[in-house]
């Protein structure tokens, strides 16, 4: 991950990386977005599934704790397994579970709350500038939330089939509206 500037994040030191993963969990478990902000650098590049596209700056990751406070308020994050660093010491992998029961609107996309548990597992990768996470992304299935919550259609069941019925409908319709759109121009420039 090279940055425009050519940087490419600071190597870590497995002392610090120790003291500041406890922080950062600590941070998260507090439910405050100042807090979880204050781990990142203030031109943080952070991308999660849960995001439309990566957030920028240490608003944008205050903006994503509020909203999983706000979906769920029982939220906990626990470190399931030991944290890693990259051969050339760039890079932290670090595992993490959260559970919780989505008892807020989900945003986004803007779920109502479904009152179901979440128990999800997944893997912070981080690069950081001045002791602080310089650019980070979570690694976890997203269709997993989906399907814990019951915002996904039940695997082969009615729903799906009919879905996929209608996904094909759409392709056939639209191949052969690009195929004639295409014919027909081919059709033109001969003339």
């Amino acid at each position: 991950m090279l940055a425009a500037d050519g940087h490419q994040g600071d190597p870590i030191d497995p002392v610090a990386l120790r003291a500041f993963s406890r922080r950062y969990l600590d941070a998260w478990n507090s439910k405050k977005p100042a807090e979880v902000a204050a781990c990142a650098t203030r031109d943080v590049v952070w991308d999660s599934p849960a995001l439309l596209e990566p957030g920028i700056g240490r608003q944008a990751v205050a903006g994503l704790v509020a909203a999983t406070a706000t979906a769920f308020p029982d939220y906990e994050f626990t470190s399931p397994a030991p944290w890693a660093i990259s051969d050339d010491r760039l890079t932290a992998y670090v595992p993490w579970r959260m559970t919780g029961t989505n008892t807020g609107p989900f945003e986004p996309p803007g779920f109502a709350p479904t009152g179901r548990p979440l128990d999800l597992t997944g893997i912070d990768v981080w690069r950081f500038r001045d002791g602080l996470i310089w650019r980070y992304e979570a690694v976890y299935n997203y269709s997993l939330v989906a399907r814990q919550l019951g915002l996904a259609l039940p695997r082969n069941g009615k729903l799906e089939r009919m879905a996929v019925r209608t996904q094909r409908l759409l392709h056939t319709i639209t191949t052969r509206s690009y195929r004639q759109r295409t014919h027909a121009g081919e059709q033109r420039r001969y003339r």
